[in-house]
């Protein structure tokens, strides 16, 4: 995103609110789409990453549907996105499994006991799901705990161990899902030591998932080294290949607007803004992490440094610290880059801090459009 972009973006946009550039969107999706046409895989969107459903007519015109982590999300996909659905939980109700049958393509389950719990409802003539399992490598690429699908006594997918002696009857795809926002290499690594653990049961398979959490769309990603894992799949086992990330399609596309309230002294500096960690971006307080900020410094850079923090009652609404060439008062407008991915859906009404508006920027003709505003009936609607 260019930095004349931006400046447009921030004269026009109201504060607090999210942004998504759909120049850079298109770019992303350009990538993957020659991703998809040199390998023949299919590349899904994962909602659990990004769901701003007014962007779907765009993405839908290069992904071939979106992958769900719930019932709710499944059905946002069915009806904003089109194209396949695929559904997956560490655990399914029954009455979601039902409504699940009737709108998703694939079905992926979490242990053998939900398989074999709910194989009445799926192994049923008139039913057309693909039904699939989650399975751990065991292999851990992660660098948080918090966010690594392959940490010790994790939930999340089946250990090969649990294969012996279970019946794969009906099952016609392996899932896994290992990294986050990780690059090639350890991919290369997981599926190398998925197909040695697992590669028994891909000549029986009809499709095989490699989950998410690839930095495709980042500079410096080994695409040809991509390319050559999938073909490898396909040849050896026939299998159809799916990837579902999330933040590779809209990496670099999204800001979050926002404005200093007040600055506030306490042996340092802190500028009291309109937006929150812990409401707008918790990635900052789980993973954590420290966002960049359009003409923001590492703390002592330049000459005046701020601490950056909410409007909440939390003490540890803490965002970062960053110095700047010039003062910050209120009114001052700041920009809190590369904002999509994992921050609209997960904000939260805590304290009933003002939700920032939707919005998007059409680099072509110099036009945002605010998309969604939120009121206090929004706040109030989620109570009782």
């Amino acid at each position: 995103m260019t930095s004349i972009d931006i400046e447009k973006i921030l004269n026009l946009a109201p504060s607090p609110a999210y942004v998504i550039n759909l120049g850079r969107l298109r770019h992303n999706l350009a990538i993957l789409d020659e991703v998809q046409r040199r390998s023949g895989v299919k590349i899904l969107l994962a909602l659990k990453a990004f769901a701003m459903w007014d962007t779907f007519p765009l993405i839908r015109k290069t992904l071939h549907g979106v992958c769900a982590s719930s019932l709710w999300e499944a059905r946002l996909g069915h009806e904003k996105f089109g194209g396949e659905v695929h559904s997956f939980a560490a655990a399914f109700k029954e009455n979601d499994i039902v409504e699940l049958l009737s709108i998703s393509d694939h079905l992926v389950f979490n242990s053998f006991n939900q398989l074999e719990r709910f194989r009445p409802l799926w192994d049923k003539e008139q039913v057309k799901v693909s039904v699939g399992l989650r399975v751990n490598p065991e292999h851990s690429e992660g660098h948080t705990e918090l966010y690594d699908p392959c940490a010790p006594n994790s939930r999340l997918g089946i250990c090969r161990s649990e294969f012996d002696d279970k019946s794969l009857t009906g099952v016609e795809g392996l899932h896994f899902h290992t990294l986050c926002e990780h690059m090639f290499a350890p991919l290369a690594r997981t599926a190398k030591v998925f197909e040695e653990k697992f590669g028994e049961f891909l000549p029986q398979m009809k499709w095989l998932n490699f989950g998410g959490g690839h930095h495709i769309t980042r500079e410096g990603y080994d695409i040809d080294g991509l390319i050559e894992l999938i073909r490898y799949f396909q040849e050896k086992y026939k299998v159809e290949v799916y990837l579902e990330p999330g933040e590779a399609i809209v990496i670099g596309t999204g800001l979050l607007i926002s404005e200093v309230l007040d600055v506030a002294h306490n042996e340092i500096d802190t500028a009291i803004l309109d937006v929150s960690a812990t409401c707008h971006m918790p990635d900052i307080l789980e993973m954590p992490y420290r966002p960049e900020v359009q003409g923001g410094f590492d703390p002592g850079a330049k000459a005046h440094t701020y601490r950056f923090a909410g409007p909440s009652c939390l003490a540890g609404d803490i965002i970062g610290d960053w110095s700047f060439e010039r003062s910050l008062s209120p009114g001052n407008r700041l920009v809190f880059l590369d904002m999509a991915h994992y921050t609209m859906v997960k904000t939260s009404t805590f304290n009933g801090i003002y939700h920032p508006h939707l919005c998007t920027f059409e680099p072509d003709t110099g036009k945002l459009t605010v998309v969604r505003s939120f009121n206090y009936e929004d706040f109030r609607g989620r109570l009782s």
